[in-house]
């Protein structure tokens, strides 16, 4: 890509980039963990002259992890891993008044998607931040000549680190990458409680449904769908959850929710939330069986949770009824109606996570930067934990910002703890 055009970006308005700036620096007073590595990248330069190429969802709290590496010295572009999540003021603000080159426009077709996420392999990047693998899918594929430039990267999702464990294990990954997604301080606080929250938030921006006394089925039961389960009770809901593995449809139980087939939970359920991270999860036999009125949507990464071809094919006709809500008509008389195209819907229809819970999850993504250049050449070509020392450091620190203090274990307590003859 000539250098003119990679330091111009692609972005929807250019105009909107002061409305853009309001959003990051609100995003930023909710991120102290990340304000306070960004304070140690400045002084260190850790990341230097590092071509990183970051394909994530444009929100205001990305742009700070983008403005974050680039004053820790790296040369930053950025792209959108959804075609449905830019925020356009982002966008705009982040190319215009912080020189990252942002290549993402809210609701881009399939080809302008591809287009932006090669437009950002055009940067030669030595690291790859990726949120679903689709950067480090069209690098080892498409463009296989740009993999000798590259030293590591990062994934921020639980579908992501699926894809790249099957690329590792069948030999198609060619340089190591730590799984951030897995860090204790990302999944069980950004999974749980920010995908729990801005689900919701989503559902209700879209429709603008009573949840109290609404039966909400939720499929699948990892820390996502925990979240959501969570929030949708805490409104009222009558949440029943749809699981394939017999411990996580227990626990469901456990915490207070009823637990079923899909094929069962179809008839009776009001709004049915995927987030799995597999496909075809609501079907035509699903579709069939519910009842009229019915609100499909997702929060995994891909829109494959939900076999939107199939609903087509059982409807007589189709029409917007609110921003993001289509409506199908059934050729039986019933309507259902299909959030966000089956995107992402916290992102489609709402803001994505609060800055405070991506507070963690982004220090992991720069800290585990940081990690790579110094450790890449002792990695194998494997999917690896962000170091234990990392996920600590990052508790502390989040704790520190909301003033909370813990114990810490004794000499005592530690000689304890790592011997084996003191007993009954």
């Amino acid at each position: 890509m000539p250098t003119a055009h990679r330091l111009t970006g692609d972005v929807k308005d250019l105009a909107l980039a002061e409305q853009g700036k309001r959003k990051i620096e609100w995003a930023n007073q909710q991120m102290p963990v990340l304000q306070s590595i960004r304070k140690q990248f400045i002084k260190d330069q850790p990341l230097r002259d590092v071509r990183i190429t970051a394909c994530l969802h444009v929100t205001s709290e990305t742009a700070n992890l983008a403005i974050t590496l680039r004053d820790g010295g790296a040369d930053v572009v950025l792209c959108a891993s959804n075609p449905l999540s830019t925020q356009d003021e982002v966008a705009a603000c982040l190319t215009k008044d912080y020189s990252i080159p942002t290549f993402a426009i809210k609701g881009e077709d399939n080809a302008t998607y591809y287009a932006h996420l090669n437009a950002g392999l055009d940067h030669r990047p030595q690291i790859t931040m990726d949120d679903g693998a689709d950067l480090v899918t069209t690098l080892l594929t498409r463009r296989t000549d740009l993999v000798s430039h590259v030293i590591g990267g990062t994934e921020e999702t639980t579908t992501g680190v699926i894809r790249l464990r099957a690329m590792a294990k069948d030999g198609t990954l060619k340089y190591p990458i730590i799984a951030v997604n897995d860090a204790l301080t990302k999944h069980m606080f950004d999974n749980r409680y920010g995908t729990g929250q801005s689900t919701i938030d989503g559902i209700l921006r879209a429709t603008n449904l009573l949840l109290a006394g609404s039966k909400v089925v939720v499929a699948g039961y990892g820390w996502c769908g925990r979240g959501v389960a969570m929030r949708a009770k805490g409104l009222g809901a009558d949440v029943i959850v749809t699981e394939v593995s017999p411990l996580r449809a227990l626990e469901a139980v456990m915490d207070g929710y009823r637990a079923m087939p899909m094929s069962e939970a179809a008839k009776v359920g009001d709004i049915f939330v995927t987030v799995t991270g597999n496909k075809n999860i609501l079907t035509g036999e699903h579709f069939d069986k519910m009842k009229d009125g019915a609100v499909i949507c997702n929060a995994g990464h891909f829109n494959v949770e939900i076999d939107i071809a199939a609903l087509e094919r059982i409807s007589s006709a189709k029409r917007p009824a609110r921003p993001f809500v289509d409506e199908y008509a059934i050729r039986d008389g019933r309507k259902i109606y299909l959030l966000g195209e089956g995107r992402l819907i916290n992102l489609a229809a709402a803001e994505g996570h609060p800055a405070a819970v991506m507070d963690m999850s982004f220090a992991n993504q720069a800290l585990s930067v940081e990690y790579l250049l110094r450790n890449a050449s002792q990695l194998e070509r494997q999917v690896y934990a962000v170091p234990e020392p990392i996920d600590r450091q990052i508790a502390r620190l989040k704790l520190e910002s909301m003033g909370i203090h813990v114990d810490r274990l004794t000499p005592e307590q530690e000689q304890y703890l790592a011997s084996w003859s003191e007993g009954t």
